[in-house]
C-alpha cells in the first residue's frame, strides 16, 4: 500500500474530481477529511461513505466547510493535516468585454483569495510541525487564455502564479514544505457545461455576441464532445502521486494528450 498513512484534507468533495479522488485516497489507507461546501452535500457524501466501507468509505470524515467563511476555515486550524488538496472552485463565463466584473470577483474570491486565505491557515501547522504538502487544482485553463471562459481562466492563472512563488518560497523557508499544482484539462463531470452556460443567463438580452449565440453554443459543445475525458481517473491518479511523494513536481497535467496540447500552444504562441 503505502510507505505512511497520510491524514488529508481536501476541498470542493462533494463531486466530480474532489469526490473521486477522496474514494481514491482512503482506498490506499489514509485517513480523508473531505469538505463540502454545505450540509446537504455533506449528507449525501456521508451516505455514500457508510455504504462503501470496503471501498475506503469507513476511512473518511466529512465536513461542512465552506472556504469563503473565516469561521469554516479556522475550524481545521488545529487538524494536524499533511496533505491539503485545494480543489473547491466555482466558475463563471463571457466576453470581457461586458461581462459583469461583480461576476469575475465572485470567481476569484473562491478560486484565489479564499483558497489562500484557507491554505495559510493549515500552513501554520504544516511549518510548526517541518512537514506538509499543498495541492492546488488549477485548470490547464490556467495556462492558455480561453475565449469567453476568462473570468474563470483567468482565477487559475492567478491561482498557477501563487501555487509557483508559494513552492519557491517554501523552498527558501527550508521546512519540508511541498506546494504542487494539479492541471487538469476538460473532463467530463458537468462542470464545464454549468460553467459556459452561465453566459447565456444575460447574453441574449443585450450582449455584443447575441447574434452569434447559436454559433457559440454549437462550437463550445462540439469542443466538449472531441475534448472531454469521459471520466476523472487520470487525474485523480495525478492527485494521489503528488498528494504521496516526498518531493512532488511542480505540475501534474491529466488527460496527458490535452497537457501536450498546452505545451505547443504555449511554444507557438497561441
Amino acid at each position: 500500500m503505502i510507505d505512511r498513512q497520510k491524514t488529508i484534507l481536501i476541498t470542493g468533495a462533494g463531486s466530480g474530481i474532489g469526490r473521486d479522488a477522496v474514494f481514491a485516497l482512503a482506498a490506499r489507507g489514509h485517513r480523508v477529511i473531505a469538505a463540502t461546501f454545505d450540509e446537504a452535500q455533506a449528507g449525501v457524501l456521508r451516505a455514500e461513505c457508510a455504504a462503501k466501507p470496503n471501498a475506503g468509505g469507513a476511512g473518511i470524515e466529512v465536513i461542512k466547510l465552506d472556504i469563503t467563511s473565516a469561521a469554516d476555515r479556522e475550524s481545521v486550524r488545529d487538524r494536524e493535516i499533511d496533505v491539503l488538496i485545494n480543489n473547491a472552485g466555482v466558475g463563471d463565463s463571457g466576453s470581457l468585454a461586458e461581462v459583469d466584473v461583480d461576476r469575475i470577483r465572485k470567481v476569484f474570491e473562491v478560486n484565489v483569495f479564499a483558497t489562500i486565505e484557507l491554505s495559510q491557515v493549515v500552513l501554520a501547522g504544516m511549518i510548526a510541525r517541518s512537514r506538509g504538502t499543498v495541492l492546488f487544482v488549477s485548470s490547464v485553463a490556467g495556462r492558455l487564455p480561453v475565449p469567453f471562459l476568462m473570468p474563470y481562466s483567468m482565477s487559475k492563472f492567478a491561482l498557477s502564479a501563487a501555487g509557483a512563488a508559494l513552492r519557491s518560497e517554501m523552498d527558501q523557508l527550508g521546512r519540508h514544505i511541498q506546494i504542487s499544482l494539479i492541471e487538469p484539462g476538460a473532463i467530463h463531470t458537468g462542470f464545464n457545461q454549468a460553467m459556459t452556460d452561465r453566459k447565456y443567463e444575460w447574453m441574449a438580452k443585450q450582449s455584443y455576441f447575441r447574434d452569434q449565440i447559436d454559433r457559440l453554443k454549437a462550437s463550445e459543445t462540439k469542443s466538449f464532445n472531441f475534448l472531454e475525458a469521459r471520466d476523472t481517473a487520470s487525474i485523480v491518479a495525478k492527485i494521489v502521486m503528488a498528494a504521496e511523494a516526498r518531493r512532488p513536481k511542480l505540475r501534474y497535467v491529466a488527460p496527458w494528450l490535452q497537457g501536450v496540447g498546452v505545451r505547443i500552444a504555449r511554444i507557438l504562441g497561441v
